[in-house]
């Protein structure tokens, strides 16, 4: 009898990937527009933050204890730290989190 195979749903992708491990230098698998905040985290821990406009990104990485500004980050820039927050003092435009 011949193996079978697992066929996805019509319209679906197959990720071979899905059952391995999602370590930090993986591939990013998600993204969401990010919404600075005074004072809430952000919705997950990132694993990057690409910038669309250029400008400051003030924020939190996730082992801190206070903010940091990243100064004069240009447009199309991947920040590779994971950020618990993103502040409202964040001057960068069309912040996406990448997960």
């Amino acid at each position: 009898m011949p193996a079978q195979i697992h066929c996805p749903q019509e319209g679906a992708r197959a990720d071979k990937y899905e059952n391995w491990a999602d370590p930090i230098d993986a591939p990013c698998r998600s993204a969401a527009a990010v919404a600075p905040h005074a004072t809430d985290p952000l919705p997950d821990i990132t694993k990057a933050l690409y910038v669309g406009g250029a400008g400051n990104v003030v924020g939190r990485l996730v082992d801190d204890q206070e903010d940091v500004t990243f100064a004069n980050v240009p447009a199309g820039a991947l920040l590779p730290f994971r950020f618990s927050h993103v502040r409202t003092d964040t001057t960068a435009t069309a912040i996406v989190a990448l997960y």
